[in-house]
């Protein structure tokens, strides 16, 4: 007989993961900027390949309750838009409305990671209630979502954090769109 998925060794260290996501993601208004960076460039890659280690799930439907509100996730993306300041925005090329767009999609990095922390934090709140079938469906929930949305997101934003990490200031490759429209 196969074991509850939400048990797996694999989904308990992506819990682990995500929680310390959570914790730090809703704590960035107090870091600064190098920290937040040099905590963010190591623990999105770590965040993904938790996520990609886990066991297949398959949703059976059942209703769950979203725990993050408008406004955390507003609070979540304002504190690191004041933290990251000029260096929120990137150009994204691994979005679909580049296909039919003359010009560059500009994406935050504030937003993508307050979408990644809405939907972790959701997963964590439905996981830690003990009920076995509510953490099953939370977790084919946010294994749906890795797939199909925040994984990508993630992905995306690490190069932005990276761009920004190991910038030099002479470079002239950056992918951050500057708010007059130049780009640097």
């Amino acid at each position: 007989m196969k074991g509850n998925p939400a048990l797996d060794k694999n989904t308990v260290e992506f819990v682990t993961v995500a929680a310390e996501y959570c914790v730090f993601i809703g704590n960035s208004g107090e870091k600064e900027k190098g920290e937040l960076l040099d905590v963010l460039s190591k623990l999105l890659p770590l965040l993904y390949l938790k996520a990609s280690m886990l066991p297949d799930t398959a949703s059976d439907g059942l209703y769950l309750e979203e725990s993050v509100t408008e406004p955390e996730y507003d609070s979540v993306r304002s504190a690191v838009r004041a933290v990251l300041a000029d260096d929120d925005d990137y150009l994204e090329v691994f979005v679909e409305e580049m296909r039919y767009s003359d010009t560059p999609v500009r994406k935050s990095v504030s937003e993508d990671l307050a979408d990644i922390y809405q939907a972790l934090k959701n997963f964590i709140v439905c996981y830690r209630s003990g009920l076995e079938e509510v953490m099953t469906e939370a977790l084919a929930v946010c294994s749906e979502g890795f797939r199909t949305y925040w994984g990508q997101t993630l992905a995306n934003t690490l190069r932005a954090v990276h761009s920004v990490k190991y910038r030099q200031d002479d470079s002239q490759d950056s992918c951050f769109y500057s708010s007059n429209g130049i780009y640097d």
